[in-house]
């Protein structure tokens, strides 16, 4: 990813792994599927993302894991960010 590395975490409760600040800390773009996390993001890290890129793609999070409609929808959304 052009020497970027790419994190996943998650909003919510049960997410297997958490956002943090530290998560959040060295990011230079932050994206989320739907507005809510968008919104929760805001809500509890608003000083950590003061200067950062938050973008929401708005995906819902309805998808199981690998799902393909799923990939193909995040890498539509994140082409514009991945230079492709």
């Amino acid at each position: 990813m052009d020497g970027h590395e790419a994190r996943s975490v998650g909003t919510e409760p049960g997410a297997r792994i958490r956002v943090t600040a530290g998560h959040l800390g060295w990011a230079d773009l932050v994206v989320a599927m739907e507005k809510r996390h968008v919104s929760r993001l805001r809500d509890k890290f608003g000083d950590v993302l003061s200067g950062k890129k938050l973008v929401c793609l708005h995906v819902p999070d309805e998808y199981e894991y690998m799902d393909r409609e799923l990939i193909m929808r995040l890498e539509a959304g994140m082409a514009p960010y991945l230079g492709r």
